[in-house]
């Protein structure tokens, strides 16, 4: 199968990951994409290992002398759009707008990207789930490398590692992950964006959440007794700056996104993440929210609103920057098929970024995906096979470096 026929094998099986469950895998589903590739990967002949947290891990042996390469991807789909019943429609594309079979409007006035694919098979949702491109094309196209390299052994390549993750998209898909297992010098992350996006920056990252406790008195009598969180929760609201959302930043701007708020009167919380590029910003970020619960508590009472504030990730710039034939060799790999890199700092994470931290480096290659976690999320055929022959030409550069 091509990488295209994988994808729309892989995204017909739910996997949503949940970040309430508290268990790893945070959803058990995750572990029938993990055994549909298990058995994919034996039956090419390959050893496969899998563990109790939704990890599989896997090699191609090498047939010459040249470095060890991994390529990772993560199973599971965003937690809070549908992943169940996915239900794919191929839109041979001409142009203007797509009516999706829920009657939603997928349009280039607010999708521009869709022109860059005129004349191209989108592969499209039904507007009711999402379609699970990220990172269920990353997985179809490190699928597609494999059965190359096993039916073509006069291609020359390294040791190829090969690892498929769980819970990336609720920031666990690190967390148990064996780096020695692997044993790949590097690797690469294939997950999202266009084909020819190349990164080796991220957000730094951190999960905030504010707990509000108040206090109920009969709304006749309450002058002078009665703290209403709901009140709470919209003054720490009120404190954030505007032009500072995700909404209004791009690029390498960073913001503050509040994620959720649950308030009564006696009752509440705010979650929110805390995202930028710069270790310094991000920590003036982290201290501006400290300092707003310390306002909140002068002016609420110190009992009536905690704070607690976990760093999630690190720019992995850092990690990268000493090991840039990486980022060098990547581009050479697109260069040579005609495809022009375009290398973009994240608005995001990786599970890349916490491996690199782990020890391997682990830049991020785009898959072809567009508009994630979305109803309007596609990726076009040729994008799918595209991605795949990437994967080939890196492996052909450092057999040939």
């Amino acid at each position: 199968m091509n990488a295209t026929e994988k994808f729309l094998r892989y995204i017909k099986i739910d996997t949503q990951s949940d970040p309430t469950t508290g268990t790893h895998p945070s959803t058990a589903k995750q572990f029938d994409l993990m055994r549909l590739l298990e058995r994919e990967l034996t039956a090419l002949g390959l050893n496969v290992s899998t563990d109790e947290h939704g990890y599989l891990y896997s090699y191609i042996p090498s047939n010459t002398d040249a470095p060890a390469i991994g390529f990772i991807a993560h199973m599971d789909t965003e937690p809070v759009v549908s992943g169940t019943n996915v239900r794919p429609q191929i839109v041979e594309y001409r142009g203007g707008e797509i009516t999706l079979r829920s009657g939603a409007v997928l349009s280039p006035d607010r999708f521009p990207s869709l022109q860059n694919y005129v004349g191209e098979r989108l592969i499209v949702t039904d507007g009711t789930t999402l379609l699970g491109a990220d990172d269920k094309a990353g997985v179809a196209e490190i699928m597609a490398l494999a059965e190359y390299l096993v039916k073509h052994p006069e291609v020359k390549h390294g040791k190829i590692g090969i690892a498929f993750t769980p819970d990336e998209e609720i920031g666990e898909g690190a967390d148990f992950f064996d780096v020695e297992k692997f044993g790949c010098d590097f690797a690469y992350t294939v997950d999202g964006g266009p084909i020819g996006e190349l990164s080796y920056e991220t957000f730094n990252a951190a999960a905030a959440t504010f707990t509000l406790k108040g206090r109920n008195i009969h709304p006749g009598a309450a002058k002078g007794k009665m703290i209403n969180c709901c009140l709470i929760a919209g003054d720490v609201l009120s404190r954030f700056p505007e032009t500072e959302t995700p909404a209004t930043t791009e690029g390498r701007e960073g913001f503050y996104h509040i994620g959720s708020v649950v308030a009564g009167v006696e009752h509440g919380s705010i979650e929110l993440i805390i995202r930028d590029h710069d270790r310094q910003k991000f920590e003036e970020r982290k201290a501006f929210v400290s300092n707003l619960c310390k306002q909140m508590q002068d002016k609420y009472g110190k009992d009536s609103v905690s704070c607690e504030i976990k760093d999630s990730y690190y720019n992995m710039r850092e990690k990268i920057e000493p090991h840039m034939q990486l980022i060098e060799n990547a581009k050479t790999a697109l260069s040579r098929l005609g495809i022009t890199p375009s290398v973009l700092a994240v608005r995001g994470g990786t599970d890349g970024a916490r491996l690199s931290f782990m020890g391997l480096p682990c830049p991020n290659l785009g898959t072809g995906g567009h508009n994630c976690h979305s109803i309007f999320e596609f990726i076009s055929c040729e994008s799918l096979e595209k991605g795949a022959k990437v994967l080939k030409e890196i492996v052909a550069v450092y057999a040939n470096a």
